[in-house]
Parts: structure tokens; sequence; C-alpha cells
């Protein structure tokens, strides 16, 4: 084990048993979800027992790996080496989640560009939907869908209605409060800065309340969609673009949010300093991150 004052070395732990346990966690989770859908899909009672066990464990095994990766920094173990690669760590996920979601603007960009513009008879590929659906409209969003046999058409889409309109439109007022809850979490990084851990906890409780007021406010909008408009993942490709990328960032939101609870909860017990503060940085730029993504989807999936 190297020497916490060692600067050129890592800090190595014991041995442990939390990646596999991880990894158990994670299959159990996945796979209960899966055979949950698929369940679904073929009619029967579904049961969700594999899926609540391995998110059980996971949260279990997470919570104290990280307890132990705190306490290992507050002993002072963790060098200048360590904590750049921290810093490395948290870059490449933030990386990774990035392309995750270019996945999914990319298959939306293709679907309204190239896909649908085929099907309504133009482009190189015209005669595809000239010769299957040739009275298909190429509109996006796509509440006609060419065949009304596979997909549920809705009733309207949950597009833009117009700037004027924009004070009863729930992914606006959604949009204004993640871009303050980014200008909120800025400000209790600055709190850290100068040592002011009464600012610290009020503008990081800020910015969990907003963060619980999106959800609350995309559930209330997923149920407008599927009861009022009849937008539904079988909707065809805009319903199933739309539920993708909104349904991903709001699981991102959740994660987000939980981890800044968490936050919040380590700066009652008098965690972060100014030149110690690594945790609620990382929370911090994944919170921006998720922040950069929904102005992203607001303009490339509701309003254009």
């Amino acid at each position: 084990m190297s020497s916490p004052n060692d600067q050129t070395a890592y800090y190595v732990p014991e041995n442990g048993w939390y990646p596999v346990w991880v990894a158990f966690g994670v299959f159990c989770l996945l796979a209960g979800f899966g055979f949950w859908l698929n369940d679904i899909k073929a009619g029967a009672d579904p049961s969700a027992m594999m899926m609540y066990v391995g998110g059980l464990v996971l949260a279990v095994v997470l919570f104290f790996w990280f307890a132990k990766v705190v306490d290992e920094n507050h002993r002072g173990l963790a060098n200048e080496q360590l904590k750049r690669s921290y810093v490395w760590g948290m870059s490449w996920f933030i990386f990774s989640e990035v392309m995750f979601f270019a996945a999914f603007f990319g298959a939306l960009f293709y679907a309204r560009n190239f896909a649908v513009v085929w099907l309504g008879g133009e482009g190189d590929k015209s005669l595809t939907g000239d010769y299957l659906w040739p009275g298909f409209s190429a509109e996006w969003p796509v509440v006609d869908n060419p065949d009304s046999s596979l997909f549920t058409n809705p009733n309207e889409s949950m597009a833009s209605p117009g700037i004027a309109s924009w004070g009863s439109y729930l992914p606006f007022w959604n949009t204004v409060i993640l871009l303050t809850s980014s200008v909120t979490v800025h400000f209790a990084h600055t709190a850290i800065k100068d040592q002011a851990r009464s600012k610290l906890l009020m503008w990081l409780g800020v910015t969990v309340a907003l963060g619980i007021v999106f959800l609350i406010l995309q559930a209330e909008e997923y149920v407008h969609a599927y009861q009022e408009l009849g937008l539904t993942l079988s909707s065809g490709i805009y319903g199933s673009t739309f539920f993708l990328l909104t349904g991903f960032h709001g699981f991102h939101v959740t994660l987000g949010t939980f981890i800044l609870l968490i936050q919040f909860l380590r700066a009652f017990k008098g965690h972060f300093g100014a030149h110690d503060c690594f945790g609620f940085e990382a929370a911090s730029w994944y919170w921006h991150f998720v922040d950069v993504v929904w102005v992203c989807l607001f303009f490339f999936v509701y309003v254009l």
C-alpha cells in the first residue's frame, strides 16, 4: 500500500467484494427489467421482483462503497495523484453519457431528415414510400402514421404551440427550472470556496428542490400525453423518439437529484472545504451536463 504522503503513487485500498456485488446488482436490475417488459408485451402478469432485488443490492453496495471512499479521503489517504484520477474518471463518464445521448439525437435526426422524407416520396429512396404508402404526408411530428394497423396515431403532438403560448407550456417551465438550478448549484459551489456553510446549504437545498419540481412536472406532462393526447411509445417513430429521449433524460435528472441530495446531507455533516470538495464538484458537473442535454431536447424535440 502506498503512503498517502507520496504524491506520485496511487493509494491502493484493501481487496474488497464491492465490484462483484455491483455487477450482480446491475445484472439483476437490467435482466429483471427486460423480463418485466417481455411479460407486459406477452400479456402475462408482470413480475418485477428480480428488478427490485437488483436495485436494492446496487443501492446498498454503492452506499457502503461510497461511504468507504469518503472515509478514506477524510483520513487523508487520497493523495493528489488519486484525486487527478477521480477527475479523469468523472470526465470520461460524462463523455460516455454525451455519446449515449448523441446516439438518440442521431436517431431523431435520421428519422426526421431521411426516413420520413423518403416515405413521403422525396429523396433518393422515394420509390419506397411511393410503393408502400403513396398517401403518406411527410410532416414532423408524425401524428398520422403510414400504417395505422401497426401504430396508434396520437391526437396531437407535444410540439411547441408558439412563443406566445409558452406561459402554459410545461416543457418551457421545465427549461426555466433546470436553467435556474444550474445557477443555484453554481452559487452553492461558490459558497464552498468562500467557506459559507449556511449559503451552501441554502443554495444546494434549492437545487435539489428544483430537481424534484422538474420531475413532478415531467410526470404531469407524461400523464397529459398518454391520457389526453394519445401519445405513447406505440405512436410510431415520433412517440418512440420522444419518450426515449425525454424518458432517459428524466432518469438522469432523477439520478442527479439523488446525487445532489447526498451532497446536501454531507454538507449538513460538515463535509467539503475550499480545497477538498471533489464529490460536490463531480455532482455539479453532472448536473450541468443534464441541463445542457435538456436545452438540446427542448429545441430539437419540442420547438424545431
